[in-house]
Order: C-alpha cells, then structure tokens, then sequence
C-alpha cells in the first residue's frame, strides 16, 4: 500500500489518465463472464498511470534508478545472490516484491524481479480502492490491450482472455476503472521491462474477501492456468511466471488517516520490535515449503477473525498474497510439478537505509518516511 496522502490525490484523477486510441468500449456482463464480450476489438487501448511521481516513467529515469541502484546497493545485492546461490539463469515460478516509491524500496524491485526471466508474467495485485468502487469477493481483469513502460508500451497477453474463457462465471469481473486507479501492478512493470524488454503481463487484482472465498477461487483458477499453459506449451518458471505485489507492515502513529499502527510504540523500541516481528511472520508463513496451512496461517496473522475487512496486522497483500500463493500450490499439484519452496531473501524498511535520489530526475515520493511513519518490504521467490 502507498501512502495515504498524495498517492490517493492522484488516483482521484486516474481514470481520466487512460490513453483510449479508440473509442470502441467492451461491453461485459454483469458476472464478467467471457460469454458475455459483445465485440472483438482489438484496437489499441493503453492504461494510462496511476503513480506519476513514485515511480520511473522514462527510459531516462528508469535507467538512472537501476545506475543509482547497483552503486548504492550493489554491494548487498550481491551478498544476497552469493547467500543463496543465485545465478543469471536462475527463473522464478512464484515471487514476491513490494510497490511503494522507488526512492524508498528500490533495491528490492530488482533483487527478485531480476529472475523472472519469463515473457508472461501474471501479477497478483492489491485492490487498495476496490470499497470506493464496491468490488468483493471476485478476481478483476481488465480490457487493456496496454500498460505504459519507460521502454514502450508494455503488452498484456492474449492469455487473458483464454484464462477468462476458463473460469467460472462469478468468478471474477472485468473493471477497468479499478485496475486504472491501482498502482501496486504498475510499480512492477518498469523493472520487469528493464530486464525483458519483450515482456508481457496480465493484471489480477485481489478485492476483499475471506480466505474460504479464496480458496473457492484458487483451484478454479489454477486449472484455468494448467490448461491454457499446456494448450500453448508453456513452461512454468521459464514461458509464464507468478508475481504477488505487496508492501509488508505499514507502522507509526502519523498520517495513516487518522488511524494508529504503532502496535509497539512509536519509538525506536516499537520500530526493532515490529522489525523482529515481521522476521518472524515471515519466516512462518513465507519462507520454506508452500503449504495451505501456513498460506492460512499468513490469513489469520494479518486481518480480523471476524471481519476479513479490517486489518489485524497492517500489509496491503493481505489479499493478493494469500490468493496468489493459493494459486501456485493449486497449480503445482495439478501440474505435478515440483513442490514450491520459498526463499526469504531480504527485508528493509522505508527509514533503516538511505533513499535513492530521484528527485533530479522528475520523480519524488508520495509521502514521508520517519519513526511515526514506515513502511517495510519483503522479498521472497520460489524455484
């Protein structure tokens, strides 16, 4: 999740960012059932940009960010490679990155994304304002033909429509208005571009719902999956990747619309006591074998027994995480592929390191970073 402040100043006027070349609109039924697609347009519509100041929108940008990246982190990256023998040819199946302002995580986006050396990448979102436009309980696509990269446009594959075509009706919606105003899939794509400048993505955001709704969803769409990748001879890890967006804790007692995350304090105690939890949480739901009761235990850590809506400890995936890891163990057990093992490969918060500067570059950050108001980042990946 971004921050509360400008991020969602921004997304206010999002919708009204999309580069339409056409003015050909799809029209989609009520359960967003592939059936109910009313043209075969295929002119191109791009999505315009949720982020226009946390992120690298340029080819100039997004080169500096990577420049700025390997001299101030190179060092520690490297050290993390060699940690857990982490080769050039190395792919990832499944991983896990943040999306918040570049200047704060940066060396995190491509100490995983890297390895996702796949063409296809199918990135699990946070639907951080599916309550402003009342979206639950369903997966949401969206009809773009295109996202903006600093390289170019960036190509959403035709999988898309043959997973929908296998899925369900009920099962999930298209909303184009939702995935306008996202930008936990759009922190992804300019890196994922930087490394594979052919990529080619598919956006899912993940709305409320329970985790029992998850696993409804989850095997439906893993088949789905299973199905359109042997169709089109796709090799998991290699052809097609998974990619779960989330930011970890979001903490303090400052400009969280009014609401207090300083669940230790908000001191430099509660920060190294939040810190050594979040090491914990992870090593145990994360990190090792992918399991259904430890995706359910990272469920139960992180909202409310008794209200799946409210946070109990405060990521933005608390969603997309659990729905995406879902997925890939439904996928590997209907593939038959070898069981997913999670690496937890580094954490950092948005105040424990000194942040890129990218404000020589037209870029800036969406909010601030202090003891009262931090926000921390994970990455794992599975072989």
């Amino acid at each position: 999740m971004k921050y509360l402040n400008l991020k969602y100043t921004c997304c206010l006027t999002i919708c009204f960012l999309s580069l339409y070349v056409t003015a050909q609109v799809h029209k989609v039924g009520p359960h967003g059932n592939p059936s109910a697609l009313q043209t075969a347009d295929t002119t191109r519509r791009v999505r315009g940009l949720a982020d226009t100041v946390g992120f690298a929108h340029r080819k100039e940008q997004m080169d500096l960010v990577i420049q700025r990246i390997d001299q101030n982190q190179g060092p520690r990256l490297d050290a993390i490679r060699k940690k857990y023998d982490i080769s050039s040819g190395d792919a990832w199946r499944l991983a896990i990155a943040p999306h918040d302002d570049y200047s704060y995580s940066g060396y995190m986006y491509p100490l995983v994304l890297k390895n996702v050396q796949a063409k296809t990448v199918i990135i699990f979102g946070v639907a951080h304002k599916a309550a402003k436009f009342g979206v639950s309980n369903q997966l949401v696509f969206d009809h773009y033909t295109h996202w903006n990269g600093p390289y170019g446009p960036i190509k959403v594959s035709s999988m898309r429509e043959d997973i929908m075509k296998e899925l369900p009706v009920g099962t999930y919606q298209i909303n184009d208005s939702l995935q306008a105003a996202e930008h936990s899939v759009e922190a992804e794509l300019p890196f994922l571009q930087y490394f594979n400048k052919d990529v080619e993505i598919i956006s899912i955001l993940v709305p409320p719902m329970p985790f029992s709704r998850m696993n409804e969803l989850a095997e439906p769409l893993a088949r789905a999956l299973a199905r359109v990748f042997k169709k089109r001879d796709m090799e998991w890890g290699v052809e097609v990747s998974l990619l779960i967006s989330t930011d970890a804790v979001h903490y303090g007692d400052e400009d969280w619309s009014g609401r207090d995350f300083a669940f230790f304090g908000p001191d430099s105690t509660g920060f190294h006591q939040a810190v050594d939890t979040e090491h914990v949480f992870i090593q145990n739901t994360l990190a090792g074998d992918l399991l259904p009761a430890k995706i359910q235990k990272f469920a139960r850590y992180t909202v409310q027994e008794n209200d799946y809506t409210a946070y109990k400890w405060t990521w933005c995936g608390r969603y997309s995480v659990p729905m995406g890891m879902l997925t890939a163990y439904n996928l590997q057990q209907v593939q038959k592929a070898t069981p997913l093992n999670g690496m937890f490969l580094d954490y950092c918060t948005s105040i424990d390191h000194t942040p890129i500067q990218v404000d020589d570059t037209g870029m800036g950050v969406t909010g601030k970073a202090s003891i009262r108001h931090w926000v921390g980042y994970c990455d794992v990946v599975f072989r």
